[in-house]
């Protein structure tokens, strides 16, 4: 009889909709938002390759599509690209600019 092992499935992540972002000077500033005021004490500021991945966390993504994009976009080793989108990654979900897509949707109902 076959053992099924259960293989873990990268978290969807999508930028936490409590903040605004704009692009000013080929650098991306994204300011989170409580009770409808600007958090100016935690303004971050992204650089060209970061606004990128921020623009396409605009709608839900796994780690992997965004490691794919940045090879398929920029001259670096596979090993180079995965290790550092998932230091942003883990970066923006650590000052909660991005969460799992699933955490977003219970709040919806």
């Amino acid at each position: 009889m076959p053992v099924t092992v259960p293989v873990p499935i990268e978290p969807l992540l999508v930028r936490n909709p409590a903040t605004v972002s704009r692009e000013i000077a080929g650098e991306t500033i994204v300011v989170p938002i409580c009770a409808g005021v600007g958090d100016m004490e935690a303004v971050y500021t992204f650089n060209d390759l970061g606004g990128q991945l921020w623009r396409l966390l605009e709608e839900r993504r796994a780690p992997e599509e965004l490691v794919s994009w940045v090879i398929q976009n920029f001259d670096v080793a596979p090993e180079t690209a995965a290790a550092d989108v998932q230091g942003f990654l883990a970066d923006l979900e650590e000052i909660g600019l991005v969460q799992r897509a699933a955490l977003f949707d219970s709040c919806k109902e």
